[in-house]
């Protein structure tokens, strides 16, 4: 089946998608208020996503917009660094349309994209929520994980800084580091939300005996894994235990590094110096272009839904589970408005059943990493 509404075509057709480009620039064109930066603050407007979703129960319950932002490939791994003041822009409508929730960590750059969301969200930040990351580094090129509580708090107090706050509402443990207790690292955790440092903590890759634990600890609000309509692992596992034990999964990667956008195929190159996407497997010429089975199914749904791949692909994740809060990424305003409209995409029980049914007999062609790399050593249970 050829491919007619991918991201591009569907952006170019839709009337919709024009009106609200319409309104939203006529926000901008005609706001005169600034922050103390120089950035413009938007005035309140109708948000494009106004549907909320809890993380975690509780005590530990966070609620957020049903999708969030990744903010990454803003200044690292997806290219080179965009423009700072077209992200912090972007960044700014974001929140103008709904979002609330907002992803970056101390290793992206390193350090330059929590810059860019601190300074993006200061005139904001008494309304949004920020999540960032630590314990992950790249020393020499080879991947380390730190989980030290004086590394912790070290991480902390930089990222603080860095974040222009006072507190960072969810603290990831970017991945686990087998030589320090999990127990050890929930106990600093507790401190620190006693200090008033951090709101909640969560885990990044976790495996289902390490949640078990340190959520007996102290109470875990979120997982933030890799999850997509392509990359279904966590499924069999973790979600039962998340499940049972209340709590949320941010679902980073939502449209697997882009690809569920629909634009990507054998011709499709990444820059070696500045995209890691390089390096994945799954996104190799030969992968990717037995994957457009994909791509042409998100097609043929999209077609009956009125709606783009990436659209439907993001639809399919919120249908799964009320605490499941995809965060794609994005660096284009375009990109942006088309993500939050899949909050309004319904699938009905019957429907997802079908989708289901047909994504079971669909086996994604290529690794997330490569097998036996420090990537794939560190996401346990899942290798």
């Amino acid at each position: 089946m050829s491919v007619k509404l991918n991201r591009r075509k569907f952006l170019k057709s839709t009337t919709l998608f024009g009106s609200a480009l319409a309104t939203s620039t006529a926000i901008y064109a005609n706001t005169k208020k600034k922050a103390s930066n120089g950035n413009i603050v938007p005035p309140e407007s109708a948000a494009l996503i106004t549907k909320r979703r809890i993380l975690g129960t509780g005590k530990a319950a966070m609620e957020v917009s049903a999708l969030g932002l990744g903010c990454m490939g803003m200044s690292h791994g997806h290219g080179p660094a965009r423009d700072k003041k077209a992200m912090r822009r972007l960044i700014a409508e974001a929140v103008d349309l709904g979002v609330d929730f907002f992803d970056t960590a101390e290793i992206y750059g390193p350090h330059t994209n929590e810059e860019l969301v601190g300074e993006a969200l200061l005139p904001y930040r008494a309304k949004v929520k920020i999540g960032s990351k630590f314990g992950l580094y790249y020393p020499s090129g080879k991947q380390l994980e730190d989980a030290r509580p004086d590394r912790i708090r070290k991480a902390l107090e930089a990222s603080l800084k860095r974040l222009k706050t006072d507190h960072i509402d969810i603290y990831y443990q970017h991945r686990i580091d087998n030589k320090v207790p999990i127990e050890e690292v929930a106990g600093t955790m507790r401190d620190l939300v006693k200090e008033g440092k951090i709101l909640h903590w969560g885990m990044s890759e976790p495996n289902i005996e390490t949640i078990r634990r340190a959520h007996k600890e102290y109470p875990v609000t979120a997982v933030e894994n890799q999850y997509a309509l392509t990359f279904r692992l966590h499924e069999k596992e973790t979600f039962p235990v998340l499940e049972e034990l209340g709590i949320g999964l941010v679902a980073y990667s939502p449209l697997d590094r882009g690809y569920l956008g629909g634009e990507m195929d054998g011709k499709t190159r990444f820059d070696p110096q500045t995209d890691m996407r390089v390096n994945f497997p799954r996104l190799s010429p030969d992968a990717m272009e037995k994957n457009r089975i994909f791509i042409d199914f998100l097609d043929e749904i999209g077609r009956e839904k009125r709606a783009s791949c990436a659209q439907v692909a993001l639809a399919w994740i919120l249908a799964q589970k009320p605490w499941i809060v995809p965060i794609p990424e994005t660096t284009k305003r375009a990109h942006l408005l088309e993500n939050l409209r899949s909050a309004s995409i319904i699938f009905t029980s019957r429907e997802i059943a079908e989708i289901d049914n047909r994504l079971s007999k669909m086996v994604p062609a290529g690794e997330r990493y490569n097998p036996g790399s420090d990537m794939a050593k560190s996401v346990y249970n899942l290798i």
